[in-house]
Protein backbone atom coordinates (compact mmCIF):
# COMPACT_ATOMS: atom_id res chain seq x y z
CA UNK A 1 0.00 0.00 0.00
CA UNK A 2 1.52 3.40 -0.73
CA UNK A 3 0.60 5.92 1.53
CA UNK A 4 2.60 8.89 -0.20
CA UNK A 5 0.43 12.17 -1.53
CA UNK A 6 0.84 13.28 -5.34
CA UNK A 7 -0.35 16.69 -5.20
CA UNK A 8 0.56 17.13 -9.03
CA UNK A 9 -2.30 13.79 -9.49
CA UNK A 10 -4.77 15.32 -7.05
CA UNK A 11 -4.78 18.71 -8.77
CA UNK A 12 -4.85 17.08 -12.21
CA UNK A 13 -8.14 15.08 -11.35
CA UNK A 14 -9.71 17.56 -9.72
CA UNK A 15 -13.00 19.96 -10.80
CA UNK A 16 -12.70 22.42 -12.93
CA UNK A 17 -14.04 25.11 -10.55
CA UNK A 18 -11.46 23.59 -7.60
CA UNK A 19 -8.67 23.63 -10.44
CA UNK A 20 -9.54 27.55 -11.18
CA UNK A 21 -9.34 28.37 -7.13
CA UNK A 22 -5.69 26.68 -7.54
CA UNK A 23 -4.80 28.88 -9.96
CA UNK A 24 -5.81 31.68 -8.36
CA UNK A 25 -4.43 31.04 -5.63
CA UNK A 26 -1.31 30.49 -7.08
CA UNK A 27 -1.38 33.84 -8.71
CA UNK A 28 -2.18 35.55 -4.95
CA UNK A 29 0.83 33.76 -3.55
CA UNK A 30 3.67 34.46 -6.09
CA UNK A 31 2.52 38.13 -6.51
CA UNK A 32 2.33 38.25 -3.14
CA UNK A 33 5.95 36.92 -2.74
CA UNK A 34 6.81 39.55 -5.24
CA UNK A 35 5.75 42.33 -3.07
CA UNK A 36 7.68 40.58 -0.17
CA UNK A 37 10.81 40.82 -1.16
CA UNK A 38 10.10 44.31 -2.75
CA UNK A 39 8.94 45.86 0.26
CA UNK A 40 11.74 44.40 2.54
CA UNK A 41 14.32 45.71 -0.14
CA UNK A 42 12.78 48.90 -0.06
CA UNK A 43 12.21 48.99 4.14
CA UNK A 44 15.87 48.38 4.67
CA UNK A 45 17.00 50.93 2.03
CA UNK A 46 14.80 53.35 3.89
CA UNK A 47 16.12 52.10 6.99
CA UNK A 48 19.93 52.89 5.91
CA UNK A 49 19.35 56.22 4.13
CA UNK A 50 17.39 57.06 7.59
CA UNK A 51 20.52 55.79 9.70
CA UNK A 52 23.36 58.02 6.97
CA UNK A 53 21.19 61.31 6.81
CA UNK A 54 20.84 61.40 10.55
CA UNK A 55 24.78 60.55 11.22
CA UNK A 56 25.36 63.40 8.65
CA UNK A 57 22.89 66.28 9.52
CA UNK A 58 24.13 65.46 13.92
CA UNK A 59 27.62 65.32 12.57
CA UNK A 60 27.79 69.38 13.08
CA UNK A 61 27.62 69.98 9.41
CA UNK A 62 26.34 73.64 8.51
CA UNK A 63 22.82 72.95 7.25
CA UNK A 64 22.87 75.27 4.38
CA UNK A 65 25.87 73.08 3.06
CA UNK A 66 23.78 69.90 3.92
CA UNK A 67 20.74 71.56 1.76
CA UNK A 68 23.70 72.24 -1.15
CA UNK A 69 24.87 68.89 -0.94
CA UNK A 70 21.26 67.23 -0.99
CA UNK A 71 20.14 69.72 -4.11
CA UNK A 72 23.14 68.21 -6.30
CA UNK A 73 21.39 64.55 -5.79
CA UNK A 74 17.41 65.45 -5.30
CA UNK A 75 16.28 62.98 -7.56
CA UNK A 76 17.77 60.23 -5.81
CA UNK A 77 17.29 61.23 -1.98
CA UNK A 78 14.28 60.30 -0.31
CA UNK A 79 13.07 59.69 3.23
CA UNK A 80 14.79 62.03 5.75
CA UNK A 81 16.70 63.58 3.57
CA UNK A 82 13.03 64.49 1.39
CA UNK A 83 11.90 65.71 4.37
CA UNK A 84 14.93 68.52 5.52
CA UNK A 85 14.89 69.07 1.66
CA UNK A 86 11.73 70.24 1.41
CA UNK A 87 11.43 71.99 5.30
CA UNK A 88 14.72 74.01 4.66
CA UNK A 89 13.30 75.43 1.08
CA UNK A 90 10.88 76.15 2.10
CA UNK A 91 12.24 78.25 5.20
CA UNK A 92 14.69 79.87 3.15
CA UNK A 93 12.34 80.81 0.50
CA UNK A 94 9.52 82.69 3.07
CA UNK A 95 13.07 84.28 4.22
CA UNK A 96 14.21 85.28 0.91
CA UNK A 97 10.81 87.00 0.83
CA UNK A 98 11.61 89.54 3.74
CA UNK A 99 9.42 86.97 5.82
CA UNK A 100 9.74 88.83 9.44
CA UNK A 101 6.85 86.92 11.16
CA UNK A 102 9.09 83.75 12.52
CA UNK A 103 6.07 82.01 13.77
CA UNK A 104 4.83 81.92 10.24
CA UNK A 105 8.29 81.06 8.63
CA UNK A 106 8.72 78.47 10.95
CA UNK A 107 4.47 77.15 10.45
CA UNK A 108 5.49 77.20 6.62
CA UNK A 109 8.45 75.03 6.93
CA UNK A 110 7.09 72.49 9.05
CA UNK A 111 4.07 72.35 6.67
CA UNK A 112 6.37 71.37 3.40
CA UNK A 113 8.11 68.41 6.54
CA UNK A 114 4.65 67.35 6.74
CA UNK A 115 3.50 67.35 3.58
CA UNK A 116 7.12 65.64 2.31
CA UNK A 117 7.08 62.97 5.10
CA UNK A 118 3.73 61.66 4.12
CA UNK A 119 4.72 61.98 0.58
CA UNK A 120 7.51 59.77 1.96
CA UNK A 121 5.20 57.58 3.90
CA UNK A 122 2.89 56.95 1.41
CA UNK A 123 5.59 55.43 -1.06
CA UNK A 124 6.53 53.00 1.53
CA UNK A 125 3.28 51.57 2.71
CA UNK A 126 2.68 51.01 -1.03
CA UNK A 127 1.02 47.31 -1.87
CA UNK A 128 0.43 46.51 2.33
CA UNK A 129 -3.04 46.62 1.57
CA UNK A 130 -2.35 43.82 -1.28
CA UNK A 131 -0.94 41.48 1.33
CA UNK A 132 -3.66 42.63 4.09
CA UNK A 133 -6.48 41.12 1.15
CA UNK A 134 -4.48 38.35 0.20
CA UNK A 135 -3.93 37.20 3.76
CA UNK A 136 -7.87 37.70 4.51
CA UNK A 137 -9.05 36.13 1.62
CA UNK A 138 -6.69 33.19 0.45
CA UNK A 139 -8.36 31.12 3.34
CA UNK A 140 -12.03 31.37 2.07
CA UNK A 141 -11.16 31.24 -1.34
CA UNK A 142 -9.19 27.97 -0.29
CA UNK A 143 -12.37 26.79 1.70
CA UNK A 144 -14.44 27.68 -1.72
CA UNK A 145 -12.62 24.97 -3.53
CA UNK A 146 -12.90 23.24 -0.93
CA UNK A 147 -16.24 22.51 0.16
CA UNK A 148 -16.88 22.61 -3.91
CA UNK A 149 -14.61 19.54 -4.38
CA UNK A 150 -16.44 17.49 -1.57
CA UNK A 151 -19.91 18.25 -2.73
CA UNK A 152 -18.66 17.10 -6.41
CA UNK A 153 -17.15 14.02 -4.45
CA UNK A 154 -20.51 13.08 -2.92
CA UNK A 155 -22.55 13.45 -6.27
CA UNK A 156 -20.52 10.78 -7.31
CA UNK A 157 -21.34 8.55 -4.77
CA UNK A 158 -24.82 8.90 -5.34
CA UNK A 159 -24.48 6.80 -8.49
CA UNK A 160 -22.55 3.74 -6.11
CA UNK A 161 -24.93 1.09 -4.68
CA UNK A 162 -21.98 1.25 -1.99
CA UNK A 163 -19.68 3.55 -0.67
CA UNK A 164 -16.53 2.97 1.17
CA UNK A 165 -13.37 5.24 2.04
CA UNK A 166 -11.89 4.04 -0.68
CA UNK A 167 -14.44 5.81 -2.85
CA UNK A 168 -14.81 8.72 -1.00
CA UNK A 169 -11.31 9.61 0.18
CA UNK A 170 -10.09 10.61 -3.64
CA UNK A 171 -11.93 13.19 -4.29
CA UNK A 172 -12.30 14.92 -0.51
CA UNK A 173 -8.28 14.98 -0.99
CA UNK A 174 -8.40 16.53 -4.25
CA UNK A 175 -10.56 19.32 -2.42
CA UNK A 176 -8.74 19.67 0.33
CA UNK A 177 -5.51 20.62 -1.72
CA UNK A 178 -7.49 24.04 -2.26
CA UNK A 179 -7.50 24.32 1.84
CA UNK A 180 -3.85 23.99 1.77
CA UNK A 181 -2.88 26.14 -1.06
CA UNK A 182 -5.35 28.90 0.90
CA UNK A 183 -3.32 28.33 3.97
CA UNK A 184 0.12 28.31 1.94
CA UNK A 185 -1.19 31.43 0.16
CA UNK A 186 -2.28 33.52 3.46
CA UNK A 187 -0.03 32.96 5.98
CA UNK A 188 3.35 34.73 4.46
CA UNK A 189 1.38 37.53 3.38
CA UNK A 190 -0.52 38.10 6.88
CA UNK A 191 2.95 37.53 8.56
CA UNK A 192 4.55 40.27 6.17
CA UNK A 193 1.94 42.19 6.08
CA UNK A 194 2.30 42.19 10.91
CA UNK A 195 5.91 42.53 9.75
CA UNK A 196 6.25 45.32 7.23
CA UNK A 197 3.54 47.73 9.42
CA UNK A 198 5.19 47.75 12.38
CA UNK A 199 8.39 48.19 10.45
CA UNK A 200 6.68 51.56 8.78
CA UNK A 201 5.35 52.51 11.83
CA UNK A 202 8.63 52.65 13.06
CA UNK A 203 9.54 55.07 9.96
CA UNK A 204 6.94 57.21 10.67
CA UNK A 205 7.67 57.90 13.92
CA UNK A 206 11.36 58.87 12.87
CA UNK A 207 10.11 61.01 10.59
CA UNK A 208 7.77 63.20 13.07
CA UNK A 209 10.23 63.15 15.15
CA UNK A 210 12.95 64.61 12.77
CA UNK A 211 10.27 67.05 11.87
CA UNK A 212 10.32 67.95 15.32
CA UNK A 213 14.02 68.05 15.87
CA UNK A 214 14.46 69.91 12.56
CA UNK A 215 12.06 72.58 13.40
CA UNK A 216 13.76 73.23 17.11
CA UNK A 217 17.09 74.00 15.09
CA UNK A 218 15.24 75.84 12.44
CA UNK A 219 13.87 77.87 15.72
CA UNK A 220 17.31 78.38 17.74
CA UNK A 221 18.37 79.43 14.26
CA UNK A 222 16.06 82.46 13.95
CA UNK A 223 16.43 83.29 17.70
CA UNK A 224 20.12 84.19 17.08
CA UNK A 225 20.01 86.00 13.94
CA UNK A 226 19.52 89.85 14.95
CA UNK A 227 16.81 91.23 15.68
CA UNK A 228 14.59 93.24 12.87
CA UNK A 229 15.15 96.84 11.90
CA UNK A 230 11.55 97.93 12.42
CA UNK A 231 9.96 98.64 16.18
CA UNK A 232 6.62 96.37 16.28
CA UNK A 233 3.44 98.82 17.55
CA UNK A 234 3.31 97.14 20.90
CA UNK A 235 6.76 97.83 21.76
CA UNK A 236 5.98 101.71 20.62
CA UNK A 237 3.16 101.41 22.47
CA UNK A 238 4.96 100.78 26.04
Amino acid sequence: MNGSINIFDLVLHASWPVKIVLAILVIFSFSSWVIIFRKKAMLDAATRDADGFEERFWSGIDLAALFREIGKRAGEMGGLAAVFESGFREFVRQRQRGGEDRRAVLEASERAMRVAGTREVEKLESNLEYLANVGSISTYVGLFGTVWGIMVAFQGLGSLKQATIATVAPGISEALVATAMGLFAAIPAVWAYNRYSTRLERLTVRYDTFQEELSSVLQRQMQMEPPPAHVHPEARAS
